[in-house]
């Protein structure tokens, strides 16, 4: 389902996720509508917009953890016109998965941004690089890191298997590994995590060292950038109802 209170912009999603196979079950313009709906329809994964009526504030933030209280783990991707690192970091504090982050304009990437929603439905993480990028300006001991350490774990923040970290940054695969057993030691998790729980040990890093705000904090706000991406997404559920 898809909570948007821009017409356009929530009735243009739902063509083009139409056009790609998904089923698109509800649609929603403020946050009761998107619970109510959430409760009635129950779909397989969410749309919202971070900021809903009638503030435009946090509201589509708050109804994102409210609908994940209410059913554990239920798999959201949120978007936003700009980086907003207090409200990425109010989601990113449930670490059961299911969770994603995306630039508005992200969407015009039809390819990353379906590859994101299956990967969010499939109970995956999926973090915009620019995204990760601010949220890693934040961080003592990510200071210690050096610049192919900072690429490897901005990558691993995405999301992204040791395979794809290779291939966009052009080095093997032991090469990789070698540069996360140094990312993990110099942060201070554990080595052995893997797949998404890797991602998890990264994104609980950045909560711990990350700046914190209330629930009424004006966030930060950074231009988009595009970071191109070409990777294939695989393992995820196909046909998922939104």
């Amino acid at each position: 389902m898809i909570a948007e209170d821009n017409v356009l912009l929530s009735s243009g999603l739902e063509l083009l996720l139409q056009s790609k196979g998904f089923e698109v079950v509800a649609m929603a313009t403020d946050a009761p509508g998107f619970l109510a709906a959430v409760t009635t329809h129950q779909p397989d994964v969410a749309i919202v917009d971070v900021r809903l009526p009638p503030g435009f504030r946090d509201e589509g933030i708050r109804a994102a953890l409210q609908a994940r209280r209410d059913q554990p783990g239920f798999p959201i991707l949120v978007l936003s016109q700009y980086v907003e690192q207090a409200y990425a970091r109010r989601l990113l504090a449930d670490t059961r998965g299911g969770i994603g982050y995306l630039l508005k304009d992200r969407v015009s990437r039809v390819a990353e941004f379906t590859e994101a929603l299956r990967r969010v439905a499939d109970g995956g993480t999926a973090m915009d690089a620019e995204v990760v990028a601010q949220l890693l300006a934040h961080g003592d001991p990510v200071d210690a890191l050096t610049p192919r350490e900072r690429e490897v774990l901005a990558l691993m923040a995405e999301g992204r298997d040791n395979a794809t970290i290779a291939k966009r940054l052009f080095i093997t695969d032991n090469a990789v590994h070698k540069h996360i057993g140094n990312v993990f030691l110099k942060l201070g998790l554990s080595i052995e995590d893997s797949g998404h729980r890797r991602v998890l040990a990264v994104l609980a890093y950045l909560r711990r060292h990350g700046a914190t705000a209330g629930p009424y904090a004006e966030p930060e706000r950074v231009q988009p950038k595009w970071v191109s991406s070409d990777d294939t997404g695989q393992g995820f559920t196909r046909g998922a109802r939104f």
